[in-house]
């Protein structure tokens, strides 16, 4: 006797996941009017529903689609905070896993609407280049980083550089980059190649911070390209494609390790001996990581 009413409750309980699921798939085919509709629906019914500000935050992020160029840095900054700060949460809570791919699609619209801003320092992150790269789209954000002036001695642009290539899997391309942005701005390198994940990147990253005798501070990933050369003497004819930089000691470290590499395949015992002397003089840690392999 008690069977059907325990099946009417469970059907009656399952009404709000109905509605909620029409909503959600309006939002995931970026259907603002259904959306809207379907919400309205969900309100009429459950008026506390938990979701409800999630859903009216994506849809007014729906019906404020635009493809109208933006005015100014700042213009772009307030779309791009709404995204970080309201959207982006809104969306991984509806969506769960499926939200990476309904929010690059936003980036990837914000950043052709940002297209002709030109490259501010002060704001960095407001700049198409940076919000391709939250969309997802490699070769896009590479041509915008092209599009700076003299971006390859801009920590920020070559950042997004080496991201955007390494992302479509030229690493063996990267490693000149890689080298620049370690000595410009190390602490961004740190960052990004935690974020990449790349296996071997990742690994070489763990070693590195595991085994090489610094400062223990995050400015020691200004010495990893020339540490990596002695962990991977192989790498040498990439790592050696990176441009001259400020001639700091992390540069001239590189430098050196790159000549005795070439000595050593080479026999010059003489000179092999002075610039071994030499790379000792110039860094403790880093001579002592070279002796370690020899």
């Amino acid at each position: 006797m008690n069977t059907l009413p325990q099946q009417l409750d469970i059907f009656e309980h399952s009404r709000d996941v109905m509605l909620r699921n029409d909503v959600l798939q309006h939002l995931l085919q970026h259907a603002a009017a259904p959306a809207r509709s379907a919400c309205h629906a969900l309100a009429g019914e459950y008026p506390q529903d938990d979701l409800l500000s999630v859903f009216e935050c994506l849809i007014q992020a729906l019906e404020r689609r635009s493809n109208a160029p933006l005015p100014s840095h700042a213009a772009l900054a307030l779309e791009r905070e709404r995204l970080t700060q309201q959207v982006c949460p809104a969306a991984r809570r509806a969506m769960g896993s499926g939200a990476d791919a309904w929010l690059h699609r936003h980036w990837r619209e914000l950043a052709e609407r940002a297209a002709h801003l030109p490259f501010q320092a002060p704001c960095a992150e407001d700049h198409a280049a940076a919000l391709w790269l939250r969309g997802a789209h490699w070769a896009a954000a590479a041509q915008a980083v092209e599009r700076i002036e003299s971006w390859r001695r801009i920590p920020a642009p070559l950042a997004w550089m080496l991201q955007a290539r390494c992302r479509q899997g030229e690493l063996d391309a990267c490693w000149g980059l890689l080298a620049e942005l370690a000595w410009l701005a190390p602490a961004r390198l740190d960052a990004l190649l935690r974020d990449l994940s790349d296996p071997l990147l990742t690994r070489l990253h763990k070693k590195f911070d595991a085994e090489f005798e610094g400062a223990g501070e995050v400015a020691d990933m200004a010495w990893f390209p020339a540490w990596v050369l002695l962990e991977r003497p192989a790498l040498a004819p990439h790592l050696a494609q990176a441009w001259p930089s400020l001639h700091s000691a992390p540069e001239r470290g590189m430098r050196l390790v790159l000549e005795l590499l070439g000595l050593e395949r080479q026999g010059r015992h003489h000179e092999l001996v002075q610039r071994r002397r030499a790379l000792r003089d110039l860094h403790g840690p880093l001579y002592a990581a070279y002796m370690a392999t020899r």
